[in-house]
């Protein structure tokens, strides 16, 4: 199908279900695992992965997401979207399946990177299909309720996995998403049309090893040095360099391209490019937030899984709340005006978790939550959905494929800053109270405050393990600092690339898009 047709508002909203609810496929599964890294830390309960193998276990995840999307994003306008979206649904149910029966961290890792494939696939044929199926507002709308369906990921998540930890080994975890997928290829093969671009880009092998060798280099880098705890030794820098050198190379490859897979052309646009930075810094601080959250609600301060869930709920109610209400809001005041506040206030609340202690009233950690949840909400939804109306039908793809993109580069990246700040801050906080120890309880301890636990239960040091809350407590009130500042980088970059432009929007579109203010998405 290769000319979008009209299709009955009924099959719409149905089509709009299914691809929701692979969507929160996607959401599920990440809040999930966080909810499960302080049991897979466990020697006993879990794999005793060590904080590095577990920013892999969520890096390796993200890293192939981000670095197949654009090439996801040009096979669903080449064979078609709903063909690739029930291929990312079918792999990412088997790699589930892996996970949970991983026997060490070095398989979860290379489970989790297979289910990076799944998600890759899936994501960019969503949003492509969403915007073959709707036209004017009711496309903004459409769009806009993904920021619900990430809510109630983020919201249900967590409740569900601290329900499954309390009552069935950790691998259980990954096999709850097996009957969801289930429930999304029946949808998938009963209303979606096979949407595809009547141009189909060609594939790009070349850009593709560039990406993933680049970004695989880059994260490998930025964890060593949490793990050697300095920046200056050459295996740190070294693979940073060369990451970095990998993107470039990347980048000039597919600029020369007459069809590139993945456009940075479409990142000149200064609406296009500084949303998408924006969009990037914001997972970048919500993934480095989150990586820390969940050791100190079940780490630190000794709540169990669910009730760690319950006390980050609202945060996704927050989300599920914030969403929707921008998309409104946005169409009465300027886009700009409502995003960069929001972002500035969800800034804030990141950084507000440098006040927080070990007998900290929980009431506070639940309110800054709900916030941070609303504030981020409002960003994504308004956010996403503008970037979207800028684009023409035959390039949806390759746009979607660029935005999800930046936003998994941004996930990979706080995974990897956010936890090497953390075991930096760490091991520096720790070393006079591990000093005395024998050498074989040493290092585990300096490597995490779970370790460090256990070590102090062993050798019954209960002053071991007050000093590693405490160098933790150190630890993420520094995380939260920067978290604070790459959000609040984000609303900046939002704020100027949202300015007014002078000449005038015109007067008729027939496909909603920002105006030349950047002020609101259009209601023709």
């Amino acid at each position: 199908m290769t000319v979008p047709a009209t299709l009955p508002r009924s099959q719409q909203r149905l089509i709009l279900a299914v691809l929701l609810l692979s969507s929160l496929l996607i959401w599920l599964d990440n809040t999930i695992l966080a909810t499960a890294l302080e049991t897979l830390a466990d020697p006993v309960r879990g794999l005793g992965a060590n904080p590095a193998q577990l920013q892999w276990a969520s890096g390796s995840y993200t890293l192939v997401f981000a670095a197949l999307m654009f090439t996801a994003g040009a096979l669903g306008d080449r064979y078609g979207h709903r063909t690739v979206l029930a291929t990312g649904l079918t792999i990412f149910a088997l790699a589930s399946i892996w996970a949970a029966y991983a026997d060490d961290p070095a398989q979860l890792i290379a489970a989790r990177a297979v289910m990076g494939v799944g998600s890759a696939l899936i994501m960019p044929a969503t949003m492509a299909t969403v915007t073959w199926t709707f036209t004017g507002p009711a496309r903004a709308s459409a769009i806009g309720l993904f920021s619900t369906s990430a809510g109630v990921g983020l919201a249900a998540g967590p409740l569900l996995a601290g329900v499954l930890l309390d009552h069935f080994w950790w691998g259980s975890v990954f096999l709850v998403n097996v009957p969801v997928v289930v429930i999304a290829l029946l949808g998938i093969a009963t209303l979606v049309p096979n949407f595809r671009s009547p141009a189909p880009r060609p594939m790009n092998l070349t850009g593709l090893a560039l990406s993933v060798s680049g970004l695989a280099a880059l994260a490998y880098g930025l964890i060593r040095a949490g793990q050697v705890a300095s920046w200056t030794p050459v295996q740190v820098w070294a693979p940073i360099a060369a990451g970095l050198a990998l993107l470039a190379i990347f980048v000039i490859t597919e600029l020369r391209s007459a069809q590139p897979s993945f456009d940075p052309r479409l990142l000149a646009d200064r609406i296009f490019g500084g949303g998408n930075a924006t969009l990037g810094l914001v997972f970048l601080a919500m993934t480095a937030s989150g990586f820390y959250g969940a050791f100190y609600l079940q780490g630190a301060r000794g709540f169990s899984p669910l009730a760690a869930g319950l006390i980050n709920s609202p945060a996704a109610l927050g989300v599920i709340v914030g969403g929707p209400l921008s998309i409104r809001l946005v169409r009465r005041f300027s886009l700009r005006g409502v995003t960069a506040t929001a972002l500035t206030i969800g800034a804030l609340c990141m950084g507000s978790i440098g006040f927080f202690g070990l007998r900290t009233p929980i009431f506070w950690n639940v309110l800054l939550s709900a916030a941070q949840g609303f504030s981020v909400g409002m960003v994504i939804g308004s956010v996403t959905s503008a970037l979207m109306s800028t684009l023409p039908l035959d390039r949806a793809g390759a746009g979607s494929a660029v935005i999800n993109t930046v936003r998994q580069t941004g996930s990979v990246l706080g995974i990897a800053l956010g936890g090497t700040i953390m075991a930096i801050t760490y091991r520096t906080g720790i070393k006079g109270a591990a000093a005395s120890l024998p050498d074989s309880a040493r290092e585990p301890a300096q490597v995490s405050a779970e370790q460090a636990r256990h070590v102090a239960s062993a050798v019954n040091r209960p002053d071991l393990a007050h000093a590693a809350d405490n160098a933790f407590i150190h630890a993420m009130h520094v995380g939260a600092v920067w978290t604070m500042l790459f959000a609040v980088a984000g609303a900046a970059v939002l704020a100027v690339a949202l300015r007014p432009r002078p000449e005038a929007a015109p007067a008729t579109d027939p496909e909603p898009r920002l105006t030349a203010a950047g002020q609101r998405v259009s209601d023709n």
